[in-house]
């Protein structure tokens, strides 16, 4: 099969994944250019986000470290938000204020109830009751000197990784002009080839999809080969109260330094 020409600002995207990742993420780019050969040069030449070359920034974690897939819907639809890496808002560095979560944290609904999420899953709210007089007390402890509590969005994103996340998006790209869907539909073959590869891992890995364009994944083979879960995007409130998200994250006690 030949190949296809892949633009060259796409592929020096490439040098900010791992290079553990590099003959996936070609492979995986073959194949979205086989699908559509117009698309990639058309995105090329277009604005999107991420911006500053993060397009594949996700794929840090090593190939064969990956424990669980998130796959969440699409980069944050702001500049300064949108990092390459799921839900992980790069206008966010403190978690915490004196009255709760942070103003940044709280802008970033995903984010918030994320967070909202895991302190009910770690015993520290009741789901129930997750407002501002119930957050007071859960910020003051963590503020609080000795608490062995992360304080930064960056510790939270190490968090994940090392317990063997990699954290991708559905659609790789935000663009204002085009629907996320319809992004997500190009990169399809893109996350085949990348669940295809995690498939032939002697220890195959969690997908963990978010949302209904990231459930769109479950129709693939490749993902049939790998253990789900699913459940309703982190922008919905009830995803707080989600009992599968609390019993998988609750364990991790993603909120503890570590």
């Amino acid at each position: 099969m030949s190949k296809h020409p892949i633009p060259a600002p796409i592929l020096a995207a490439l040098d900010l994944a791992d290079a553990s990742w590099r003959p996936v993420l070609e492979a995986g780019l073959q194949a979205v250019a086989a699908a559509d050969p117009a698309y990639l040069p058309a995105l090329a030449v277009d604005d999107y986000l991420p911006t500053e070359g993060r397009l594949f920034a996700a794929f840090v974690q090593l190939l064969d470290r990956v424990s669980h897939v998130l796959v969440g819907e699409g980069p944050y639809p702001r500049a300064e938000s949108a990092t390459g890496v799921c839900f992980m808002d790069g206008a966010v560095g403190d978690l915490w204020s004196e009255t709760g979560l942070s103003k940044a944290v709280n802008r970033a609904t995903s984010l918030r109830n994320f967070m909202k999420m895991l302190l009910v899953a770690e015993g520290q709210l009741q789901e129930n009751d997750t407002g501002g007089s119930a957050m007071l007390p859960v910020a003051q402890r963590a503020r609080s000197a000795g608490a062995g509590t992360i304080q930064t969005l960056a510790q939270l994103q190490d968090n994940l990784l090392g317990h063997g996340f990699l954290l991708l998006n559905a659609a790789l790209v935000f663009r204002k002009h085009v629907p996320p869907a319809i992004d997500a539909r190009a990169w399809q073959p893109f996350l085949q080839t990348v669940l295809a590869a995690l498939a032939g891992q002697a220890q195959p890995p969690t997908l963990v999809l978010w949302g209904k364009i990231a459930e769109q994944l479950k129709k693939l083979p490749e993902a049939a080969r790998l253990p789900q879960i699913h459940a309703e995007h982190p922008y919905n409130l009830s995803f707080i109260r989600h009992k599968g998200m609390q019993a998988l994250f609750g364990p991790m006690e993603l909120l503890r330094l570590q």
